[in-house]
């Protein structure tokens, strides 16, 4: 929790000043708004508005950025201090509504105390300048590429690169304004705006149109080609990749369109002002639904041992994302199950319609693993927390395959017409916030015309995985004993 002013009279008027008001608060501690998965992520008193966010690259990834990040909020309650998440990076100075104030690092926060407290519903205008260092960042946030810099974030991993709220569930307006060497080309989540050259450098500016979770903000610099192309309805479609590599992608990239189109067929329209893919000569082990501009390695679109049918479902998966993730977000990270089973299922329901890839063969086959992956990780709504020290390890089975699979269950108990309209409804219903598995169940209820607050009960929850609608001869395979976590 935040510190409030409801102190005794005689305290706060032997308080007046800001430095007496600093000095009778407790030692600054991290605090959080009490996730399942996170519980010291995110933070409680204030609701954000907007981020602005300014870097200067120095021309090379291994040294840090200078940078200043500027947050528009409102108080939810009384704050004589203010709790940012942020992990990496040195902090030069804080203002908070115009007037410096203190500051301390306590975990993976920084405690900012303001010279005069801030009442609820008042204005809250942070800037911190600080240093945003890619080096050392096995644990994401900044990804070194060969020729540059990208993010990525999810799940805990914005803090690492800029101060901020750092939890899906408060969704803010970003922009970002990067000063890199003009040879250099810089992309960003929206749509771009002014850019200025000053001698050797560029500033390239870029606004989102619609609110963001901190985990999907995306900056790449580096010596990049930006191909540009329409899509559905005129959308502006923007890709980045490497210079050298454009001509080679050029099979791949134009394929968005009509991935889109067929995804709105199924979703409803696209929720955002944009759409493209940032191809990265960088390793990371995972493919990354950035707001606008998702994030794949290289190695996917390059590396002959992936067929084409797969390749084409990856692509997918990380779109489906923009509707399932990123314009509805997770209100807490056990909701994850939301993203990822939506998108393993519009990813496997491409494959089955385009490639032949059979959509029940591959829900049988999770149906035959499922109660293993529950007895290992948890159902897919209550996860077991990540392995210490591997925060990422929440991305499991279960919230993949394992998911999808509670929606295969969930088109068999309503019917294709109902789960057709449920998928609209909700993409649209939830556009631009975050939700919770319960409101996609009271949904469904509403849609379905019955109650089906058990069925999610049983296939969100329960440590065993139901029986399947429509195939009582399914079974699943005895788990596999698991050690200690």
């Amino acid at each position: 929790m935040l510190f409030n002013s409801r102190r005794p009279r005689a305290v706060m008027l032997a308080a007046a000043s800001a430095a007496l008001v600093a000095a009778a608060l407790p030692a600054p501690v991290p605090l959080g708004i009490g996730d399942p998965l996170f519980p010291y992520l995110g933070n409680p008193g204030y609701d954000v508005l907007s981020y602005d966010i300014g870097l200067t690259y120095p021309g090379s990834n291994d040294k840090p950025l200078e940078a200043v990040t500027r947050i528009d909020a409102r108080a939810t309650a009384p704050l004589d201090r203010v709790n940012l998440d942020f992990a990496r990076g040195t902090v030069r100075s804080v203002e908070v509504n115009g007037a410096r104030a203190r500051f301390a690092t306590a975990g993976e926060d920084l405690v900012v105390t303001p010279a005069e407290a801030v009442p609820a519903g008042g204005r809250l205008r942070i800037t911190v300048r600080h240093t945003s260092d890619p080096r050392g960042a096995s644990d994401s946030g900044w990804v070194r590429t060969a020729d540059g810099l990208a993010m990525a974030n999810q799940a805990d991993a914005a803090h690492r690169v800029f101060p901020c709220n750092d939890h899906p569930s408060d969704k803010a307006f970003f922009t970002f304004r990067v000063t890199a060497p003009k040879k250099l080309t810089v992309v960003a989540n929206g749509l771009p705006g002014p850019r200025t050259t000053h001698g050797a450098d560029t500033t390239w500016t870029y606004r989102t149109r619609h609110p963001m979770a901190t985990e999907l903000a995306q900056v790449s610099i580096g010596d990049s080609s930006v191909i540009h192309r329409a899509g559905p309805h005129g959308l502006p479609v923007r890709d980045v990749v490497p210079a050298a590599d454009r001509q080679k992608l050029e099979p791949w990239l134009k394929k968005t369109p009509g991935q889109l189109a067929w995804l709105e067929s199924k979703a409803g329209p696209y929720p955002f002002e944009t759409y493209g893919v940032l191809i990265a000569d960088t390793d990371t082990g995972f493919e990354l639904e950035t707001q606008t501009l998702s994030l794949f390695e290289r190695s996917l679109f390059t590396r002959s041992s992936y067929p084409e049918w797969y390749v084409d479902s990856v692509m997918v998966h990380e779109l489906a994302h923009q509707w399932f993730g990123d314009s509805v977000s997770p209100h807490r990270w056990s909701d994850l199950w939301l993203n990822e089973g939506h998108a393993t299922w519009y990813e496997a329901l491409y494959a089955d319609e385009h490639d032949g890839k059979s959509l029940d063969e591959r829900m049988r086959d999770a149906y035959r693993d499922s109660d293993g992956w529950r007895a290992a990780d948890g159902p897919p709504a209550a996860p077991e927390p990540p392995v210490p020290g591997q925060k990422i390890s929440i991305f499991r089975p279960v919230v993949y395959d394992g998911s999808a699979l509670v929606l295969y269950a969930l088109r068999k108990e309503i019917g294709t017409a109902a789960f057709g309209t449920l998928e609209r409804t909700w993409a649209s219903t939830y556009r631009d916030r975050s939700a919770t598995s319960a409101d996609f169940a009271a949904l469904a209820s509403r849609i379905a015309g019955r109650d089906l607050s058990g069925f999610f009960r049983s296939w969100l929850y329960a440590k065993k995985t139901p029986p399947m609608p429509g195939h009582p001869d399914w079974r699943s395979a005895p788990p596999k004993p698991v050690g200690k976590r």
